[in-house]
């Protein structure tokens, strides 16, 4: 199969730089250092290669992709790094060892009800979001305990600090918010510090496992804030209208576009706006045509991912797998 048999708008991701994008990490990160978040490539076909590599503990972000990597036959560790109310389904693996995170007597109970035996305490180490304060981590780790639970250890989220550009500056800001979790740690016990992501990797050095994701594929947002890793993810669009004043139009919009960190890139061109079927740009450098296919660049790899149910592994115009983007969903 080849680039040209593809119905666009299709995700496509280029071998060798994902190839170079995972090597390079493994190399940062070895084994289990590196717990990669799947909620970025929603693919088991891609966590296979990174369980290849010595990753075998993996972060998730719903039931749905704890059930897929398991029956995947990827449940060595998984941890499903957000709160859950309602745990049975997970209770139910018994071909996965799934950990999931508390940060309240009420997720506790959730977990213990469910029947999921461990749990990582969830930290607010400054992102408002989920997270029991750190001075309140031990108390609530005590109270997992005497649920009969196992506590793993502690996580927290800089994800506030992913953006930050000066590497200095981020090193200082990611410096206290570990300070935060370590503390907790100290008071919760357990073996593990997970926290971190692609944007904090090179400057955790405080926390035992990271949970970076988006490294894989990159997007915009990643790129900007210098992360080093190569843009392989891009999805392939096709120019269905030239106007006569100026622009042109290609066959994605907001139905294929993870749109919260802004409008996609498209090379030589300045991006107008994003409809529901619809990008709309002008030329910028570069001659357009109506039939040209073209890679458009996403801003935010994760939402993007989930809007497709399939992505295809290409080198150059050649098509070599098509993967099932088969962790999406609830």
């Amino acid at each position: 199969m080849k680039l040209s048999d593809l119905t666009t708008p299709a995700l496509v991701v280029e071998r060798d730089l994902l190839d170079a994008n995972l090597a390079k990490m493994a190399e940062a990160l070895p084994g289990t250092r590196l717990r990669p978040h799947v909620k970025a490539f929603k693919t088991t076909e891609l966590a296979r290669r990174m369980h290849a590599l010595g990753h075998t503990g993996f972060t998730c972000a719903t039931v749905r992709e704890v059930e897929g990597m398991a029956a995947a036959g990827l449940g060595d560790d998984l941890l499903l790094a957000n709160e859950v109310l309602d745990c049975r389904r997970l209770g139910a693996l018994d071909n996965a060892r799934v950990t999931v995170a508390v940060d309240s007597a009420i997720t506790v109970d959730a977990a213990a009800a469910g029947g999921v035996r461990e749990v990582l305490i969830d930290v607010n180490v400054g992102l408002p979001r989920c997270g029991v304060a750190p001075e309140k981590a031990g108390q609530l780790a005590d109270y997992a305990r005497s649920k009969g639970l196992e506590v793993r250890g502690v996580m927290g989220y800089e994800g506030h600090v992913m953006l930050v550009e000066e590497t200095e500056e981020k090193r200082r800001q990611v410096e206290e918010c570990m300070a935060l979790l370590l503390k907790a740690s100290a008071d919760v016990g357990g073996d593990l510090v997970s926290a971190g992501g692609t944007g904090t990797f090179h400057v955790n050095t405080w926390a035992n496992e990271i949970q970076a994701g988006s490294y894989c594929l990159m997007d915009t947002t990643y790129a900007h804030a210098h992360a080093p890793f190569q843009q392989a993810l891009t999805i392939l669009a096709t120019i269905i209208s030239a106007n006569e004043a100026g622009w042109f139009v290609a066959d994605l919009g907001l139905k294929a576009l993870g749109m919260d960190h802004g409008n996609p890139t498209i090379e030589g061109a300045s991006v107008w706006y994003c409809a529901d079927e619809h990008t709309v740009f002008s030329a910028d450098g570069k001659d357009f045509a109506v039939g040209d296919r073209i890679r458009v660049i996403p801003s935010h790899i994760d939402p993007t991912v989930a809007l497709h149910a399939e992505m295809h592994l290409v080198d150059g115009d050649d098509v070599l797998e098509t993967w099932p983007v088969d962790l999406r969903g609830w």
